[in-house]
């Protein structure tokens, strides 16, 4: 399964965007919020769920001990999206001044997502947030750098609208320049279109990437997922516009990682000291199974 990297120019949808794809897959999912300036789910979707003490940012801590501390406590950090604990969630930062002691934490934390992508089978999404470029550079601390660089896909997430065409077609070339020198090339790179105004084939032409999935305007359930409260109606029958166009879009951003999978052939990423993980996750599978 992909580990897929959404980003943005500027505000224009991201979490709501990697919220609404990892309920909507059809495979358990995972959402890393790794947003340098600070996550949003926990104050919004998870505002009645308690948080306390669990997080991206807590798991710094480990990782500071050993790779093999690291990945026994990553289980404990996700926080489920539903009753069945098929979808989960890895809570972001509370204060974006926490972003300065992520950034030896990435590269362990990108292993772990992998390992969960290629070896549990999970659909993997990274809210990324806003990128920060710094003289054509990703900003080493102002973005979460590596994870980009090893995703499969990274999404540039935009709004068929002028003004946010005019954001994201400034970023283009050096993210381009940057997947080409760190990660694994610039075919990586695609767009989420989020609906309203240009169609899909007018984005492409115009930022000159392929849009690989698209979904449209609904500010409810946007809304709702990114600020929690009261579900807007129909979202339970998973009727809203958002949620029925993501199951979709799941469908088509794994079917462009995989093409990309096979055109390179890409080995099995193979981190034994993080197998770990695994482990936790099927025993606390079991647990909640008895």
């Amino acid at each position: 399964m992909p580990v897929t990297a959404l980003v943005s120019a500027k505000s224009c949808g991201v979490t709501a965007s990697a919220l609404a794809l990892t309920l909507a897959s059809r495979r358990t999912s995972l959402l890393a919020e790794c947003d340098p300036a600070g996550g949003t789910v926990r104050a919004g979707l998870l505002s009645s769920t308690p948080t306390r003490g669990v997080g991206l940012y807590h798991l710094a801590e480990a990782e500071r001990t050993s790779p093999e501390v690291f990945a026994q406590a990553v289980p404990s950090h996700l926080v489920g999206l539903d009753e069945a604990g098929h979808r989960k969630v890895l809570p972001g930062m509370t204060d974006p001044t926490q972003a300065a002691a992520l950034t030896r934490t990435w590269p362990a934390l990108s292993q772990v997502l992998h390992i969960l992508a290629a070896d549990a089978h999970y659909d993997v999404y990274i809210d990324a947030g806003r990128l920060a470029v710094d003289a054509g550079r990703l900003h080493p601390t102002l973005s979460c750098a590596p994870l980009i660089y090893e995703a499969d896909l990274v999404l540039l997430t935009v709004r068929g609208t002028e003004q946010s065409l005019a954001l994201a077609r400034h970023l283009i070339r050096p993210l381009r320049a940057e997947l080409d020198a760190h990660g694994s090339g610039a075919d990586a790179l695609g767009v989420l279109l989020i609906e309203g105004g240009y169609r899909a084939h007018q984005v492409s032409e115009a930022l000159d990437v392929p849009v690989l999935a698209a979904l449209p305007w609904d500010p409810a359930t946007a809304g709702y997922l990114t600020e929690g409260g009261t579900p807007p109606r129909g979202y339970g029958g998973r009727r809203s516009p958002l949620l029925h166009r993501a199951r979709s879009a799941t469908e088509q951003i794994e079917a462009a990682a995989q093409r990309r999978r096979v055109q390179r052939q890409w080995p099995r990423p193979d981190h034994p000291q993080m197998a770990g993980v695994l482990d936790r996750l099927t025993a606390q599978a079991a647990e909640s199974g008895a």
